[in-house]
């Protein structure tokens, strides 16, 4: 750019740097004050309560708790200035304004108004932001409250402004390998993810900006920023959304390493932490029968370690059939079962059995089971005992004694399995593992969890709003139905990749099949920003795949290969000078630890585990099902003759080599 372009840039960046600083002092001040003043609010109103009638007290406190409200959110916008005091913006781009004369927007990671309440800044979330996540040059819109506003861009800008000083200025087009997205994808990788605001792509920013569709399947490749989407997609969400804050959203990551990793993104973009939890850890908070209930992880460990599972039994467990089988002998149990007695209480409260059974049959019928016993238990007390509850627990007793059945889950979940229902022979050693109440495995709580429900009504959590679910293509059908049954009221964004399953008893041809449960809006992402080129080539020829296009630069590195053990310290020692991470990745636990063995005293390693939260990426040893969604400057994927990918396990073989993002190495030490 010319000289005065750039002189004007920087007095731009010196007023709005000036008037932020400003402000900052200015809020610090008031803020400071308004504590003191809700303070001496609360003491006024504690010390004069005495004096003060009912309504009097309860207009005080309404007053004290909307100027709390206030102080809060004040309080967040500050934390948010602070965040980009040291760069103030990014981007700007110039579009005509309402008198077709150009107008000049800077956007940041939030906004900035002066003295006369005009934007300086534009949070990067406003609706006149997208523009410059979505046009080139020229006629371009953008969706404001009142509807869509024409106009025209003529010019698209990104900056990188550090410590308050501008170091670069770059015209930029919708070029997808544009400078600044190349200079930010070789940088080395952090411990934690990054926020990716100021390198967003079209087909990435119409997943973070939809709602008008309730729930979103993404189905991206690897390395196509599915999380960092989805996170950014949250962000926006409270940004758009009325009254929607973080506790009132959902994300359910692979694993605790996972939740660890994403950790940081959301508060770097200003907002607070969503919930977030493991399907494994929602099995645990329903299942209250068992003390322990197998992990995900430990379920593939099964699989690929020991191998003490009955393949073709569990496939049929994680199969959709199941889900009407259970359906049928449930119906089949509430069809057969009968009161066999009269229920007497406090011998004068009678109930014949035939009243009994017409209530239960006919009268609550579109009830669950369980649900039924409690609306009559509730019925008897109630009419008995003027509208009192009191005696509910018992006519729930006498009408299970009336009925000869007990509330015993693991009980019922037996008798599923001995029924004409379930087409394989339980084992006695099954049988008694069932029965204790220690430990049930991963693919028997599944059917355990949506047995409960088709009898009890399912676990409902009414208070979130928004659903989040990543590795989306690791969920069966069944897991979908029992979440859309406990989250009624919310929205699912559900993001995965079907090259990425590394659950060998379910596969998604596509998972716009889950369109049958979620009526969604399908969105493909097909470019890949983590692998170099020559990585996803070799990652390409495990799936025979030729639809994933690289935007990394060459960076002229091709795959190396080794047959033997003997180059592995030399090579952990060139990646580890070279780059700031590095992976070795291997097929299960068992090779995990033998390798870790094999390198602890030549060099220093941190070995992975299921139960590991915080680690070290500068070099560690983890088993391929632990590194999904994971990245690292370098990968060594390690397999020998005890544990290699076989060609059944392609897709978990693809999951490890796509996670390096400059540089990999594949070993094969079959002798």
């Amino acid at each position: 750019m010319n000289n005065e372009d750039k002189k004007l840039e920087e007095a731009n960046l010196k007023t709005i740097v000036k008037y932020l600083n400003d402000k900052i002092k200015e809020m610090e001040q008031d803020i400071f004050q308004d504590e003191e003043k809700i303070q001496e609010f609360r003491r006024y109103a504690w010390e004069n309560k005495s004096g003060m009638d009912a309504q009097e007290l309860n207009s005080v406190r309404t007053s004290s708790e909307q100027e709390a409200i206030l102080l809060l959110k004040e309080r967040d916008y500050f934390k948010k200035l602070l965040k980009i005091q040291n760069s103030p913006y990014f981007a700007s781009i110039v579009i005509d304004d309402e008198n077709k004369e150009k107008q000049k927007i800077y956007i940041g990671m939030t906004y900035l108004k002066d003295k006369n309440l005009d934007n300086l800044i534009y949070d990067w979330r406003a609706p006149i932001s997208s523009i410059f996540y979505d046009y080139e040059k020229g006629v371009c819109s953008y969706e404001a409250p009142l509807g869509f506003i024409n106009t025209y861009l003529y010019q698209k800008r990104q900056y990188k402004i550090e410590n308050q000083k501008l170091l670069r200025i770059i015209d930029s087009s919708i070029n997808i390998d544009d400078d600044i997205l190349q200079e930010v994808l070789a940088e080395a990788t952090n411990e934690k993810m990054k926020n990716i605001v100021t390198t967003i792509q079209q087909e990435q920013n119409q997943v973070i900006r939809n709602t008008k569709d309730k729930n979103l399947i993404v189905q991206g490749i690897a390395g196509s920023g599915k999380t960092s989407v989805a996170l950014h997609r949250i962000a926006f969400l409270l940004y758009k959304i009325k009254n929607l804050t973080s506790d009132k959203i959902l994300i359910f990551s692979p694993n605790q390493i996972f939740t660890e990793y994403i950790s940081n993104v959301l508060p770097e973009l200003g907002e607070e932490n969503t919930l977030q939890t493991t399907f494994h850890d929602y099995l645990n908070k329903i299942i209250t029968e068992y003390k322990q209930v197998e992990s995900y992880i430990d379920f593939l460990n099964r699989y690929y370690v020991t191998k003490n599972i009955n393949i073709e039994e569990t496939t049929y467990k994680q199969s959709d059939k199941i889900i009407l089988d259970l359906e049928n002998f449930v119906h089949d149990l509430e069809k057969n079962l009968t009161f066999k007695k009269d229920i007497v209480e406090n011998k004068v409260y009678e109930y014949s059995k035939e009243e009994l059974n017409y209530l239960f049959h006919e009268r609550y019928s579109s009830l669950p089971f369980f649900e039924r016993i409690e609306a009559m238990a509730l019925k008897f007390s109630e009419n008995n005992y003027r509208g009192s509850a009191k005696k509910k627990a018992t006519y729930r007793k006498l009408l299970l004694e009336s009925l000869e059945f007990k509330k015993d889950y693991k009980n019922i979940l037996i008798q599923f399995y001995e029924s004409r229902f379930f087409p394989y022979s339980l084992s006695l050693t099954e049988k008694k593992q069932l029965a204790n109440n220690k430990f049930i495995n991963y693919d028997d709580a599944l059917i355990l969890i949506y047995l409960k429900g088709l009898m009890e009504g399912f676990y409902y959590e009414g208070n979130i709003l928004q659903v989040v679910i990543d590795e989306a293509q690791d969920y069966s059908y069944l897991q979908y139905l029992i979440l859309s049954k406990i989250f009624k009221k919310a929205s699912f964004t559900i993001l995965g990749d079907i090259n990425q399953n590394i659950n060998p008893f379910y596969n998604y041809s596509s998972l716009n099949q889950l369109n049958k449960n979620f009526p969604s809006k399908y969105i493909e992402l097909n470019k890949t920003y983590r692998s170099s080129e020559e990585i996803i080539e070799f990652a390409n020829q495990i799936l025979n795949l030729t639809h994933i296009c690289a935007i990394r630069h060459n960076q002229n590195k091709p795959v190396i290969k080794r047959d033997r053990i003997d180059y592995l310290l030399k090579d952990i020692a060139t990646l580890r000078e070279k780059y700031a991470s590095l992976a070795i990745i291997v097929k299960n636990t068992l090779s995990a630890q033998k390798i870790y063995d094999y390198v602890k005293d030549s060099i220093p390693i941190e070995l992975i585990q299921a139960n590991t939260t915080n680690f070290n990426k500068t070099c560690v040893i983890i088993p391929a099902y632990l590194a999904k969604g994971l990245e690292f400057d370098s990968v060594i994927v390690y397999q020998d003759q005890e544990a290699y990918f076989k060609e059944n396990e392609n897709k978990l073989y693809y999951v490890a080599v796509t996670r390096a993002q400059h540089e990999l190495y594949v070993y094969r030490v079959l002798d």
